[in-house]
C-alpha cells in the first residue's frame, strides 16, 4: 500500500466526553521527504487526500492554513506560491539556501511573510499578498528561522541562525525582541494567537543544531515569551510536536504504536478532542490542521 492510498484512511476525530459540543478540528497538512525533495500532503476526512506538492529547492517551505497552498523559496531567492497545478513567482530577494529560512502563512491564507537577503545575521522581514500585491518590509530581527505568525496578526516568531535563542518581532511597531526563557532552540513551530505563548525545540549546549529543515517529530516545549516560564502539557505519552489553531486552541501530537493521536487542547489546557490519524501519518511531520 502507498503513503497516499493509506492516507485515504480515515482521520477519526473523539470528541471529550465533557466537551462534545465544541468546535472540531477537521484535517491537517503534512510533510514528507524523500529523494532529492519534500512533499506536502494534505488530508480531509471523507475525502481522503486531496492534494499533494512538490517543493523543489531547499525545501524551504510553508502550508497555507487553508489546506489549498504552498509558499516555497527557490535557489534563487523568488517566493513563489503553488496552488494546484498552478505555480506563481509572488515576490524576489527572500534568503535562498538556508533550509530553516521558511517563509509562513497568515493565518488566513492571504499573506506570506519571508526573511529578505541582507549581509548580516539580521534580516529584514517583508510581507506579501498571495497574489503577489502589497508587498512591504515590516523591520529586522534575528528571528528568521521557521518563522512562526500568531493567528492575531501582529507578532512573527522565529530563532536565531545561530540557534542563540528566538525572537519575536512586532509587526505593526516594528520592534524585535527576544523571547525570554529560550537560550538555544533549533525550531520553532508554532505562535498563540496573542504573540504570548510559543512552541519550540529547546536544545543543550552541546546538542546538534541540525540543517534547518522541517522536522518530522520533536519534543515540543511550551513557553511563555514574557516570562520564560515554561508551562507544563497535560499531555500523557511520547509528544512529538505541537500547534495552535487560528482560534487558540493548542493541538499536541502522541506517538503511537500504530496511528499517532493529535490532542485537541482549549485555552485552559483542557482536552475536548482527540484525533486519530491514519497509520501510514506515522512517517510525515505534521504542518498543521484544518478547521
Amino acid at each position: 500500500m502507498t503513503a497516499l492510498s493509506a492516507l485515504a484512511l480515515p482521520l477519526l476525530a473523539i470528541p471529550a466526553p465533557a466537551q462534545a459540543a465544541a468546535k472540531q478540528v477537521g484535517g491537517a497538512t503534512f510533510v514528507g521527504y524523500g529523494g532529492s525533495g519534500a512533499t506536502v500532503y494534505t488530508y480531509l476526512p471523507g475525502r481522503g487526500f486531496t492534494s499533494t506538492t512538490k517543493v523543489r529547492g531547499l525545501f524551504q517551505f510553508s502550508a497555507a492554513p487553508d489546506g489549498k497552498k504552498v509558499a516555497w523559496i527557490d535557489d534563487n531567492g523568488r517566493l513563489h506560491v503553488t496552488q494546484g497545478t498552478k505555480d506563481a513567482v509572488v515576490a524576489k530577494g527572500a534568503v535562498a539556501g538556508i533550509p530553516c529560512a521558511t517563509p509562513v502563512w497568515s493565518a488566513d491564507s492571504t499573506r506570506i511573510a519571508y526573511a529578505m537577503t541582507a549581509a548580516e545575521s539580521m534580516a529584514p522581514i517583508a510581507i506579501v499578498g498571495a497574489d503577489g500585491k502589497n508587498r512591504r518590509t515590516i523591520a529586522k530581527t534575528y528571528g528568521v528561522c521557521h518563522l512562526a505568525w500568531s493567528a492575531g496578526g501582529r507578532y512573527l516568531a522565529g530563532y536565531a541562525g545561530s540557534t542563540d535563542g528566538v525572537f519575536l518581532l512586532d509587526t505593526t511597531t516594528g520592534k524585535s525582541r527576544r523571547a525570554a526563557g529560550i537560550k538555544l532552540a533549533n525550531h520553532v513551530q508554532s505562535l498563540s494567537p496573542d504573540g504570548r505563548r510559543v512552541i519550540v525545540n529547546k536544545i543543550g549546549a552541546n546538542a546538534p543544531g541540525g540543517d534547518g529543515t522541517w522536522p518530522l517529530a520533536f519534543r515540543p516545549t511550551l513557553v511563555d515569551t514574557m516570562t520564560g516560564a515554561t508551562i507544563k502539557l497535560p499531555v500523557k505519552g511520547s509528544l512529538i510536536g505541537a500547534l495552535y489553531t487560528k482560534d487558540g486552541r493548542l493541538a499536541v501530537r502522541v506517538k503511537g504504536a500504530k496511528n499517532n493521536t493529535i490532542a485537541v487542547l482549549d485555552g485552559n489546557l483542557k482536552e475536548i478532542q482527540r484525533i486519530i490519524e491514519p497509520a501510514e501519518a506515522r512517517q510525515f511531520g505534521l504542518l498543521g490542521l484544518i478547521s
